[in-house]
């Protein structure tokens, strides 16, 4: 599979968005650069960051290394809750864009929904939508927005977010999620799409990796149980942003595209639903999110 050969989902602003991302979450701003050259390589033309992961500047510099010209690299980043309001948020996508060294974002995300304060996240939101109508970003949208929050949310603005990026992997399928993305016209995008967040759970027998169904699939087709992971959401119209520092399963994981799983292996990985949120819970209040503040550019 080649880079220009990817295939994509169509937003519903009509932009483009190829069906697989590389993630740089976790990833130390010192091996950052070196990790999004390795997906360039590979294939990958889309890198999801933030600002709260502090290696945009990482990504901006492996970008510029690459050699590929800025229209065929999608870019996507986030806002932290520390920077919402309406003149923050303009002012956050200065910092980002100033960092990235670019300047148009492809998709600029609100990170989380700040409970706590729900006027300012409406305030950054409209901010985006700005943001938006200037062609300062080419889409915009929200990240761990759950039903309730989308219900919430949807009535205040404008402009129908193109994306909610949400945690999403076998454990943790988010069905009624997904649906209220769907219902309202927004791609889900799944991090964490092979559950790396399960080990966090404090023992090995809860890690997809080690899943006996995901490793029964896989050997049928040769396959890693994290291919399997990934072929079952992009079948199923999830967009994913898989990540690694080891250019080995960076590769590995964007080798999805000669096989097909079938019905009835979608149905037996759907089944694998523990219903068990690895990251915070988004419908309450996170008070340490605030103790971080983004730097300026």
């Amino acid at each position: 599979m080649t880079a220009s050969s990817i295939p994509n989902f169509t937003l519903n602003n009509g932009v483009q968005i190829p069906v697989i991302g590389f993630g740089v979450f976790q990833t130390p701003p010192a091996e950052t650069t070196a990790a999004v050259l390795a997906a360039f390589e590979t294939g990958y033309r889309h890198i999801d960051t933030a600002a709260a992961y502090g290696n945009e500047r990482g990504v901006g510099e492996a970008v510029r290394r690459s050699g590929l010209a800025r229209e065929d690299v999608f870019i996507e980043t986030k806002v932290w809750v520390t920077d919402y309001g309406y003149d923050e948020t303009l002012r956050a996508f200065d910092k980002a864009a100033a960092k990235l060294g670019i300047e148009t974002i492809d998709l600029l995300l609100l990170h989380q929904p700040h409970i706590g304060d729900f006027d300012r996240t409406i305030a950054a939101y409209r901010a985006l939508e700005k943001l938006l109508g200037d062609g300062r970003v080419r889409a915009i949208g929200v990240s761990n927005f759950t039903p309730k929050i989308l219900e919430r949310f949807l009535p205040k603005v404008t402009v129908v977010p193109a994306v909610n990026q949400i945690e999403l992997h076998p454990y943790f399928t988010q069905v009624a999620s997904v649906k209220a993305n769907a219902d309202a016209d927004i791609l889900t995008q799944a991090w964490s799409p092979i559950g790396g967040i399960t080990h966090y759970y404090g023992s090995e027998a809860t890690s997809t990796f080690t899943d006996k169904t995901l490793t029964g699939i896989g050997r049928r087709y040769a396959r890693t149980p994290a291919q399997v992971m990934l072929r079952w959401h992009i079948q199923q119209g999830r967009q994913v942003i898989p990540k690694s520092t080891h250019a080995t399963r960076i590769a590995e994981n964007f080798d999805l595209f000669d096989f097909v799983l079938t019905g009835e292996d979608l149905a037996s990985i759907d089944a694998l639903d523990k219903g068990v949120r690895g990251g915070p819970d988004p419908d309450q209040p996170q008070p340490k999110f605030l103790d971080y503040k983004i730097p300026e550019a």
